[in-house]
């Protein structure tokens, strides 16, 4: 652009001095045709660099994503290709033999069904307990109740031997009743002591049931998130075969594209996230410039900005700064014991990266990863000499048809 300039100011120098001789061609004359553009230039090139500052460092990011499988196995199927071709969020990437993987699961459903099939069991053996404790006490108080009567019928047939001894004793009554009332309270006796055994037993009876429904009851007792242990446990178990079931398809986890890849069907795959069966390469990135810091004093997010690839030859991109990152490493200070070195603090100054938005027009257009190119920013000032900027940008566009090799 400048010799575009200077072409044009030599056109017209040409015409009032040469042609038309409109002025006189002296020395005084001379110095002032060369002084002109010499200051005009200089003015107008710090005054571009200003309010229209460029960069011929930019560079395209793209994050990368390095796939790891989440389980271990046999890869039956690689479902995508190297290349440029998309990969849409979701899609399939490759699978693993999902063979024992299903039979852990079918395993697992089988323990499931065992133990809430035992676990109706132990609630049936609770009602069984305690159907034995209603009947333990129903014997309890069956043997109260009959324990009341013999004793009633003792303490009767007592006074009865009682009086007939009385009365063999004054010749009144006969032996042969006292012998006969004796055995009545003899028998009595026996069965008051019977009775009692049945409570005792009816007693103990009570007791094993209690015992029985209280290790029922702790076999019950034993919860986890409103399901009984065992049950809660080995569906856990299952929970986790499915899910490991379920990853033997990975899939994709963005809209991406597929690099370097070397993963084929037969080869084994682990779940180690040191070991990424492939990579892939986001299809949005990043497009960052940088610049001299003393350029961005008047930059601010949302100025227009433009780029020029050397992968798009010929073509400019329009888009908006998004904001600039005002750091470098050379600010940053590790955390050690050590005093700071001042040799870092003397190193000379690093630009900073300016992160740009590309314009809705151009966000279909290609971007390669690592793409180099230039870029310009301008801003809100100095709006008349900003076309400058842009046939410069445009022309350095162009440029990058040339491919200046010697072989």
């Amino acid at each position: 652009m400048e010799v575009l300039l200077l072409g044009i100011y030599s056109f017209f120098v040409w015409l009032v001095f040469i042609k038309f001789k409109w002025l006189p061609w002296n020395i005084y004359s001379q110095v002032t045709v060369v002084v002109i553009p010499i200051v005009a230039l200089t003015a107008l090139i710090l005054a571009l660099n200003v309010f229209a500052p460029s960069s011929s460092d930019l560079r395209v990011f793209r994050y990368t994503v390095p796939i790891v499988s989440q389980v271990r196995g046999r890869v039956i199927e690689v479902a995508v290709e190297e290349g440029n071709r998309p990969v849409k969020k979701g899609d399939v990437l490759f699978r693993i033999d999902p063979a024992p993987f299903q039979q852990q699961v079918n395993t697992l459903k089988a323990q499931l069904a065992n133990a809430i099939a035992g676990q109706k069991e132990v609630e049936e053996q609770l009602k069984g307990a305690e159907a034995k404790i209603d009947e333990a006490r129903g014997s309890i108080a069956q043997a109260t109740a009959r324990i009341a009567e013999v004793n009633a019928k003792v303490a009767l047939a007592e006074k009865r031997v009682a009086q007939y001894r009385e009365l063999a004793a004054t010749g009144a009554g006969s032996k042969f009743d006292l012998e006969q009332a004796e055995t009545s309270l003899a028998e009595l006796t026996g069965q008051l002591a019977s009775a009692r055994s049945a409570e005792a037993q009816a007693r103990a009876a009570e007791g094993q049931a209690v015992a029985g429904r209280a290790q029922v009851l702790q076999k019950l007792a034993a919860k986890s998130g409103g399901e009984y242990a065992n049950v809660a446990q080995i569906r856990a178990q299952l929970d986790n075969a499915e899910w490991d079931l379920d990853q033997t398809t990975t899939r994709s986890p963005c809209d991406c594209y597929v690099v370097n890849l070397q993963l084929r069907p037969g080869g084994f795959v682990a779940a180690l996230p040191v070991a990424p069966v492939m990579t892939l390469v986001e299809t949005t990135g990043s497009v960052v410039a940088l610049f001299a810091q003393n350029e961005l004093h008047q930059v601010a997010p949302g100025n227009e900005a433009e780029f020029a690839l050397q992968t798009l030859p010929g073509k400019v991109l329009k888009g908006t700064v998004d904001s600039v990152v005002w750091a470098s490493g050379a600010g940053q200070l590790s955390p050690s014991g050590s005093v700071p070195m001042t040799g870092v603090l003397t190193a000379p100054a690093q630009r900073f990266a300016v992160k740009f938005d590309v314009a809705e027009r151009d966000q279909g257009q290609f971007l390669a990863a690592g793409a180099a190119g230039a870029a310009a920013i301008y801003t809100e000032h100095g709006a008349m000499i900003h076309i400058i900027r842009k046939v410069i940008l445009r022309v350095g566009s162009y440029l990058n048809f040339l491919v200046l090799k010697l072989h």
